[in-house]
Formats: structure tokens, sequence, C-alpha cells
């Protein structure tokens, strides 16, 4: 879980930082980056199934 937090932490910042070192006009406009790329950030970790909540002996999925 603080693994997947902090993928979206990042990818909010290097949306907003990237946006700013490619010449965004304000920072008004790099957060309404950073908001676009965490929503992308969010769908690629809730749709990404790495197994962390499974139990050991379940065999769905398999």
């Amino acid at each position: 879980m603080v693994r997947q937090l902090l993928i979206l932490v990042a990818g909010f910042f290097v949306g907003v930082l990237g946006s700013l070192a490619l010449g965004a006009h304000n920072l008004g406009t790099a957060l309404g980056v950073g908001q676009l790329t965490f929503a992308v950030t969010l769908v690629y970790v809730l749709l990404s199934d790495r197994g962390e909540a499974r139990q050991p002996g379940d065999r769905s999925g398999s």
C-alpha cells in the first residue's frame, strides 16, 4: 500500500515538474497537468494486479 501511494505521489510530481520544465505559463497550469498525470497513474495502480492483496493459499487468478 505504501508502494502504491509513492507511485501516485511520484506521478503527480513528475507531471508538475515536467510541465514546469517544458514551459508551463504558471503554477496553476503545472498543477493541472499534475492532476492529469495523477489520474492516469491512479488508473494504472488500480488496474495493475501484482498479487499484493492475495493470501498465500489463494488460487484465484491462477
